[in-house]
This record gives structure tokens, C-alpha cells and sequence, in this order.
């Protein structure tokens, strides 16, 4: 099975309007940053986004929202884009919010193909509203629902020809979970290399879990917040 595809633009190809997207990184950290501006100019609209957070005005993803490509966001961190909190406060953006921990759970459990846990994070808070609540071992807890998605984007320090892949120390965030999590998993990577060329040891994604994958470029790895003294 051919995994190489040659560019972002052919990488994206079967994601539709309506779509659940997986989109990985933390902060700028880690983002599929190709990825999403070949969604960008492709006009794909009324999406669900399932991220970490949304990027800034101008980059990650704030393009998608630039454009009013996002429908709803399924996220935990969103307080540094203006754009979203404009579109928020507006009622034109659907936010479902979730502690950092309980998102990362919930796309853990979609790739494991467990379909909901129960944990206490959000008792007695708004995150408890219209949720199952249990006791356990006196303590109350909330069902939460898995998360899985229709495909999963994700971005990789160095890939091979049958999509293993490694990230970069922290840039592994939520790119490994959500490579398990999509019906169709697609990896952008820094360096692509033949198959059998990766250290086995050091492979964090098992390519049985990517479908797609392609050399990106430019790379901009912004910092959000930039500190000179």
C-alpha cells in the first residue's frame, strides 16, 4: 500500500463540508501547518475541529476561522485568538470545552475503541451539566464520551515511506493519540525517509495507524507568545 503522497493539497483529498476533523499540536507547537492552509484555500466549510486549542489570528488554526471554515470547536485552551472570540461571543462558533486532561482522554479512548470512562475532573462545574454522574470510592465522577474523528491531521518531525512515525520531544503532544483516533490519518513530516531507515526503538505512531503521508516545507514553528527580556 502507497502511503507517499506528494503534497498537502493531494493529502486532503476526500475531506468534504461537514467533516469532524483531528487536528494535532499544542499551542504552535507540533501543528499541521501545511495541512491547513491547503484547507484554507480549499473553501471547506461548516467543520468540527477537535484541537487543543485554535491557534492565533493568523496561523494554525486561526486560518480556518479567518475564512469561517469552522462550524464547531471541540477544545480545552482558546484564549489567544480574537477571531474565535469574536465569532463566539457572536453565536456564529459552537464550543464545546473540556478540561485539558478530560480532551486528551476522550481522543485516547476513540483510538483504543473504548467508547466512554468516567472520570472526576468538572464535578459540581458546568461541565457537569446534562452529564452521568457516578460515585466512586466516595468520590463523584462524570461520564465523558470518546472522541473519534472522519480524519486526523497530524504533524511529524521524521516519517518514512510506510507512515512510522517520530515527533519532536514535546511536539508529540496530542499528535499520537489523534494518529490513533481518525478513520483516515494523515502525517505531515519534516524529513521523509525510506522505509526501515527509523530507529524501530524510537518510533512513537506505528504506521498501521497512517493512512497518508507527505513531505512538508516552509515551516514557519512560530512562538506564541515572545519574551526578549
Amino acid at each position: 500500500m502507497n502511503k507517499v503522497v506528494k503534497n498537502a493539497e493531494e493529502a486532503i483529498t476526500g475531506i468534504k463540508s461537514g467533516m469532524t476533523l483531528m487536528l494535532g499540536g499544542f499551542g504552535l507547537c507540533g501543528i499541521p501547518e501545511n495541512s491547513l492552509k491547503a484547507l484554507a484555500k480549499s473553501k471547506i466549510n461548516n467543520l468540527t475541529c477537535i484541537s487543543n486549542n485554535a491557534g492565533v489570528d493568523d496561523f494554525g488554526l486561526g486560518v480556518l476561522l479567518r475564512y469561517k471554515q469552522i462550524r464547531k470547536m471541540i477544545s480545552s485552551y482558546v484564549g489567544e485568538n480574537k477571531e474565535f472570540e469574536r465569532q463566539f461571543l457572536s453565536g456564529e462558533l459552537e464550543v464545546e470545552l473540556n478540561p485539558q486532561g478530560t480532551l486528551a482522554e476522550r481522543i485516547r479512548a476513540g483510538g483504543a475503541g473504548i467508547p466512554a470512562f468516567f472520570v472526576p475532573a468538572g464535578y459540581g462545574t458546568e461541565f457537569a451539566v446534562g452529564k452521568e454522574v457516578r460515585e466512586f470510592n466516595g468520590k463523584m465522577h462524570l461520564l465523558e464520551l470518546a472522541l473519534t474523528a472522519d480524519f486526523s491531521i497530524v504533524k511529524a518531525k521524521y516519517g518514512d515511506t510506510s507512515g512510522n512515525l517520530i515527533y519532536n520531544n514535546t511536539a508529540n503532544n496530542f499528535n499520537n493519540m489523534m494518529a490513533m483516533a481518525g478513520k483516515i490519518t494523515i502525517a505531515e513530516v519534516e524529513e521523509l525517509v525510506p522505509a526501515g531507515e527509523l530507529n524501530p526503538n524510537h518510533i512513537h505512531t506505528p504506521g498501521i495507524f497512517v493512512n497518508r503521508i507527505f513531505k512538508g516545507e516552509n515551516y514557519e514553528k512560530r512562538i506564541e507568545f515572545e519574551t526578549t527580556k
